[in-house]
């Protein structure tokens, strides 16, 4: 954290290359390169001049490599939280390197993979649940999971977060004074009926976040719709058709298809994930009984099935969950032919409308550290309720609490030390220069 760091911000390659540089001696350093003296100028404000490479009778600076801007921030007001500067310089990738050297070469060193967003959360610019935020909105995709991850940038979900740890904290201390008072008879400070009630509220609050961690895995990786039906109903002619290429064998041999094949499009702002597997069918081709097994895993995957049949031929008889969506496809007949596309537009639609739909207001856990850390403060929280139930000691019960807030605040970093290691996993995900 006293280290001055340095790292490219952008893709090399571009018209624009940035630099970002943070640490107590950035504006020093990048003074000791640039042709103004950047220590004395005022934060959040951008300077032009030339970065100057060394002068080569060893005195003084020499010739200038690129013309720049330069954008000044000063702690607190920063996204690392301390002083930092971007450099805005022409994308090549010789221009690039040779700052980078000398930004290494007059101090500073090249920065480990997310180290900018950890000396942000270090710093107190945010917590750990806004901090994987990041990384997902570097990786957002489409609307929806963009939508997500600025929600959670946001800081919605550290926000419902806080107001659980409200309510936990008030139920401690109400068990911990009973314990401290128990002695006194004519003293109370907690009905037990009262304490299971807010308790009971906690434990829904803490389980509709865990259960929207299916549907955040959902958005975040696309949703995944099986295409099954018997085998020449179709099934590979409309996969083509949706991705838009020829993706799928298509043939009038039946069995063709002996493995899943997936794809992916956008439709309505949401990725949806194609499955086509094998028709199925009885048969005595050992391979191709592989594919149908496999066509069976898929479908017990899939959140949206689409159940496909032609005139004449039965839908297959496949065993459903209740929570998936199933589209039922008669191809080949007037209202649709996948292989003219036709009724198309209106299964599409159909596909958007069977989507699970969240908006800015909701909070959608994406992150499976997340999902692991509020299964745990459930299974303590459900403790907490059958000590309730059963006028379990408040000792025992304060001590499941504790742990409900413990696993709570792993997932902001609040209230406790994070281990380094837990750090370094979060973190190293990011691309560098983030």
């Amino acid at each position: 954290m006293n280290e001055t760091i340095c790292a490219l911000a952008t893709a090399p390659g571009g018209a624009i290359g940035i630099i970002r540089i943070s640490g107590d001696q950035s504006l020093e350093i990048l003074s000791r390169i640039f042709s103004k003296d950047l220590t004395n100028v005022s934060p959040n404000t951008i300077h032009y001049g030339c970065i100057l490479t060394p002068s080569p009778i060893g005195e003084g600076r020499g010739e200038a490599l690129d013309e720049v801007l330069v954008s000044v921030f000063k702690s607190p007001h920063s996204y690392t939280g301390e002083n930092s500067a971007e450099i805005s310089c022409h994308g090549s990738r010789y221009i690039l390197q040779q700052v980078l050297d000398l930004l290494c070469q007059n101090g500073c060193r090249m920065a480990h993979p997310g180290e900018f967003t950890m000396r942000a959360y270090l710093n107190g610019k945010m917590d750990l649940s806004q901090a994987e935020a990041v990384a997902d909105l570097i990786a957002s995709t489409n609307k929806v999971t963009h939508q997500m991850a600025m929600s959670q940038l946001r800081g919605h979900f550290s926000s419902e977060l806080s107001r659980l740890r409200e309510k936990l904290l008030k139920l401690t201390s109400l068990l911990e004074l009973e314990l401290d008072f128990s002695d006194h008879e004519d003293l109370e400070f907690a009905d037990r009926s009262e304490l299971l009630t807010l308790a009971r509220d906690i434990d829904t609050r803490v389980v509709r976040l865990a259960e929207s961690f299916q549907t955040g895995n959902a958005l975040k990786n696309g949703i995944p719709v099986a295409i099954i039906g018997a085998p020449n109903v179709g099934k590979s002619t409309l996969l083509n058709a949706l991705v838009g290429e020829e993706r799928a064998i298509v043939s009038d041999i039946q069995g063709t298809t002996r493995d899943a094949i997936e794809d992916t499009i956008e439709l309505g702002g949401i990725t949806f994930r194609f499955i086509d597997t094998a028709g199925i069918r009885h048969t005595d081709d050992t391979v191709e009984n592989l594919g149908i097994q496999r066509s069976m895993a898929a479908t017990q995957r899939a959140r949206i099935i689409l159940l496909m049949t032609e005139p004449g031929v039965p839908y297959p008889d496949v065993t459903l969950r209740k929570d998936q969506t199933v589209i039922r496809i008669e191809n080949k007949t007037e209202a649709f032919q996948a292989k003219y596309g036709i009724g198309l537009d209106t299964l599409r639609q159909q596909l958007i409308d069977a989507a699970p739909h969240t908006d800015d207001s909701d909070i959608i856990v994406t992150s499976a550290r997340q999902y692991e850390a509020l299964t745990h403060a459930q299974e303590n929280l459900q403790r907490v309720l059958e000590g309730l139930d059963q006028q379990i000691s408040g000792d025992l019960l304060s001590e499941d609490l504790r742990l409900v807030l413990g696993n709570l605040a792993e997932i902001t970093g609040d209230g406790q030390i994070t281990p380094q290691e837990t750090l370094n996993n979060i973190f190293s995900h990011f691309c560098v220069g983030k």
